[in-house]
């Protein structure tokens, strides 16, 4: 009886030492990806939530108008590259940009994340672009998307066809009962623990990426202002996830405590304005133009120029990084 008394202590005491050590690892962003915070209940294998996420996202494509502008996404998915590789995602990650007024990005399982242009019209500053992408790259880390599916599974079993549940099934099962764009909500139903949890991750991405941590304050003070002035256009968007003074104050805390200071930070860059102002020229372009109408091709002199200014070559010009402390 002792002896096994004795056992059932030890392996308590085991517990206890293992999670204290897996919570020291989470608050430390130099263990980032030495750490498994996508641990939990999850009846998806890591290959199964990419081959969902993959379909998950042609559909998207299928039903969304993409920006598919060539520097504008190869700069988007550099951005997103530097987060993912500075994250604790055990999955490839691509970002893509949807043409959209909607200031939001989401991820679908399996390392999908697409981007509306409305919010890099928000971000000022680069900084505030990579903290939407962070915190959907979190998202990922953590299986959020696949977690929230294996519980509302497991709680709806009973209601799913016997012959999709042993045949594994349960995502050819949700894309059948969504359709279209309802097929990504059907993985993006998270719960508060999972915003917080995506919050505290996504700035420790940030940071280990170079960027300014602060860059997640500001573009969520951004978002509670146009949540104030526009409720009922933004509000669907963080129903589950409300963009308040408490979520914003409870990240401010977490940076100052677990993130040690460096003497400088990147918070944006001429690339980033160069390419805003690209984004902004190609939609405003594009809305413009009524359709049905071409728009007028422009004659250039003999030596090959533009007769006008407007005619310029509106490729970014690459510079340097600004460097803001």
């Amino acid at each position: 009886m002792r002896s096994c008394l004795a056992i059932l202590l030890t392996l308590t005491l085991g517990g206890a030492v293992w999670a204290d050590d897996q919570k020291k690892k989470k608050d430390d962003p130099s263990q980032i990806g030495n750490r498994n915070v996508g641990k939990g209940l999850n009846i998806y294998s890591i290959e199964r939530e990419m081959a969902l996420g993959k379909q998950l996202a042609e559909e998207v494509r299928r039903q969304s108008k993409m920006q598919e502008d060539p520097l504008l996404s190869e700069y988007i998915n550099r951005i997103c590259q530097n987060l993912a590789r500075n994250s604790d995602a055990m999955v490839p990650i691509t970002c893509q940009l949807i043409e959209g007024e909607t200031p939001n990005a989401f991820a679908l399982p399996g390392g999908f994340i697409f981007v509306y242009s409305g919010l890099i019209k928000l971000a000022d500053e680069e900084d505030e672009l990579a903290a939407a992408i962070a915190h959907e790259i979190a998202h990922i880390a953590a299986r959020h998307m696949t977690k929230q599916a294996t519980k509302s599974a497991v709680i709806n079993a009973a209601t799913i066809p016997i012959s999709i549940i042993l045949g594994g099934g349960i995502g050819g099962y949700a894309i059948r009962q969504g359709g279209g764009l309802g097929v990504a909500a059907v993985f993006q139903h998270f719960t508060r623990s999972d915003e917080s949890e995506a919050d505290y991750l996504g700035v420790q991405y940030m940071y280990a990426a170079g960027y300014d941590p602060n860059g997640s304050i500001t573009i969520f003070e951004k978002l509670e202002s146009l949540q104030r002035q526009q409720p009922g256009a933004i509000s669907r968007i963080f129903a589950s996830h409300p963009m308040d003074a408490d979520r914003i104050q409870k990240t401010e805390k977490e940076i100052a405590r677990i993130l040690p200071d460096k003497p400088e930070y990147v918070v944006s860059t001429s690339e980033y304005r160069d390419m805003r102002d690209r984004l902004l020229r190609i939609e405003g372009r594009s809305k413009s133009v009524p359709p049905g109408v071409h728009p007028t091709l422009q004659r250039r002199t003999q030596d090959g120029k533009p007769d006008d200014e407007s005619g310029k070559d509106d490729r970014p010009t690459l510079k340097r990084r600004d460097l803001i402390e």
